[in-house]
């Protein structure tokens, strides 16, 4: 049977239908808006993400599922670890992958601009473990890109 490439090729979501009816972690918004539900897809979620300024998201993880994040606006202050000991910043443009069961946390490092993401991960299940993670005082500053001191 040949395809219908009309209902099952090209799949448009408009940023006006995303759904924010999806697991949520205290500090942040996310609003789903590719699915199976929304467009088909199988393998992969994106959405979006928004953190308020200077605010911070509780820690937690995905389970299995890896992630990246898109920065489209603000600046991304990324702690992660089993106590949250290490973080780096990413600003517009910056790509941030995050591996499977990796506690972290989102935080806002621009105390007037709104952090605004887009969020893509490897599967459809809506995984989102809040942690009670009682963080270090002071982490280890990480990076990766050869342009930041370490």
């Amino acid at each position: 049977m040949a395809k219908d490439w009309k209902s099952d090729g090209v799949q448009v979501v408009s940023g006006l239908a995303l759904d924010s009816n999806t697991p949520q972690t205290p500090g942040m918004q996310r609003a789903a808006a590719i699915t199976s539900a929304t467009a088909g897809a199988n393998k992969l979620w994106a959405g979006t993400v928004s953190i308020s300024p200077d605010a911070k998201t509780g820690a937690h993880h995905h389970g299995e599922l890896e992630s990246v994040i898109y920065v489209v606006s603000g600046r991304a202050r990324m702690r992660w670890g089993k106590k949250l000991e290490y973080v780096a910043e990413a600003g517009p443009g910056d790509f941030i992958y995050v591996p499977p069961f990796v506690p972290h946390q989102e935080i806002n490092a621009d105390d007037n601009q709104a952090l605004e993401c887009v969020l893509v991960r490897s599967g459809q299940d809506p995984v989102v473990v809040n942690l009670d993670i009682e963080p270090v005082e002071t982490p280890a500053n990480v990076w990766e890109d050869g342009l930041h001191d370490k």
